[in-house]
């Protein structure tokens, strides 16, 4: 078995390559649609197919591994991610392009709880934990969207070497995650009960709920986000701002995620802060991608981009962080499912409507008026932080109070 920390570094590797499946078709989005000729709202449909098999897993079996363990819920998972890496370099068209993003949504919905709650397990401290667990996301994804910029653009087979290398690394971690050692080991279940735990369900403890929904529109403003840059990202790159290349489409949006991650990293410094942080560079950064996209400056764009992306890891981090703090450990699987499922329809649902949008209004229209929807939700997010505060502070002002009264009287 993995010591502790090389347990930890494990679990970060399988988070992360868990999620740059959800970016490495990007790049090739304009490739495909020139290929098949399919339209943007066909492309929004394709991204959306992914999220909903991912919401299927994460309904079904997200909390499945708080029940049999860790490593068979991570490792299946993998495998089954490896399968669908294999169905997108064979497919031949729309419908099996399809087929490859329900395989793939289903593999990462199975791993995507159950990587987080491993990395918070095998951390050496729940502070560390956050912020590993809260950047891996980000970093993923940058490193799918720039490995298939860079493929497609210099690289032969550009359209299938990034997924069978893909392929290859998840079978890899797949046997190495069966190295980590389980943390809190689950009771074992009746056959009966483990496969009532399958059916579509979402649950949170009691004590977590308030934390939960007070978080739900923080959740929606950063995910709202990143499915934009995901879905309609590279059209936006390639159409409103003249970019046609493949490998600088992908360190673009690449740039977003990096800042992510870099965000996550910064916010761990000054708890204090981190929410507000997030959600003024979140605000900031959006609002510097309308003004270049209106003025057709890529440079702007990617400035923009940045800002913003440091607002979303704050945020993220500061979402999972709270979450990871209040979650029993023998239920983080079932929290972060939980999570994952509100943060995936923000992340598909909106993106869809825009595909929706793009087909009748024009791309640009939709691309300002999807910033400033997100603009809209950072502010209700923002006003959510100052209540929950608020009632935060009104909480312990008594107890604060009592204990000084009681000092007083010894």
């Amino acid at each position: 078995m993995f010591s502790r920390s090389v347990s930890f570094v494990v679990a970060g590797a399988a988070g992360a390559a868990t999620l740059t499946a959800a970016s490495a078709p990007s790049p090739l989005y304009p490739v495909y649609q020139r290929l098949w000729g399919f339209s943007a709202f066909v492309l929004t449909v394709v991204f959306a197919v992914y999220v909903f098999a991912l919401l299927g897993a994460l309904l079904t079996v997200g909390s499945l591994s708080d029940r049999v363990g860790r490593r068979p819920v991570a490792s299946g998972a993998l495998v089954l991610l490896a399968l669908g890496m294999v169905l997108f370099a064979i497919a031949g068209g729309t419908g099996g392009l399809v087929v490859a993003r329900i395989v793939q949504g289903l593999a990462v919905g199975a791993a995507t709880g159950t990587t987080t709650a491993m990395i918070m397990d095998s951390a050496p401290n729940s502070r560390f934990g956050s912020v590993v667990s809260s950047a891996v996301p980000s970093l993923g994804i940058v490193i799918g969207a720039v490995l298939a910029g860079a493929l497609v653009e210099f690289a032969p087979l550009p359209r299938q070497l990034v997924f069978w290398i893909l392929g290859g690394v998840y079978l890899v971690l797949a046997a190495l995650v069966w190295l980590i050692p389980e943390g809190a080991r689950p009771k074992p279940a009746a056959r009966e009960s483990l496969w009532r735990s399958l059916r579509p369900s979402a649950g949170l403890p009691p004590a977590v709920r308030p934390v939960f929904f007070a978080l739900v529109p923080s959740m929606a403003a950063t995910w709202a986000l990143a499915g934009l840059y995901l879905s309609l990202g590279s059209s936006v790159l390639g159409h409103v701002l003249e970019v046609h290349s493949h490998f600088v489409v992908g360190i673009v949006l690449g740039v977003f995620f990096a800042a992510g991650a870099v965000g996550t990293v910064v916010s761990s410094v000054s708890t204090r802060w981190r929410e507000w942080l997030g959600y003024g560079t979140l605000a900031l950064g959006v609002l510097i991608t309308i003004a270049a996209m209106l003025l057709t400056t890529l440079p702007i764009y990617v400035a923009g981009s940045a800002v913003a992306g440091l607002g979303f890891g704050a945020t993220f981090h500061f979402a999972v962080q709270a979450l990871g703090d209040a979650a029993p450990d023998g239920r983080r699987g079932e929290v972060f499912a939980t999570m994952y499922i509100v943060s995936y329809i923000a992340f598909s649902v909106p993106a869809l409507a825009a595909g929706l949008a793009a087909e009748r209004f024009g791309l640009e229209p939709t691309a300002v008026a999807y910033g400033a929807l997100e603009v809209a939700l950072i502010l209700i997010a923002t006003a959510a932080g100052i209540i929950r505060a608020h009632r935060q502070f009104s909480e312990n002002e008594p107890l604060t109070d009592q204990g000084i009264q009681s000092t007083k009287l010894h």
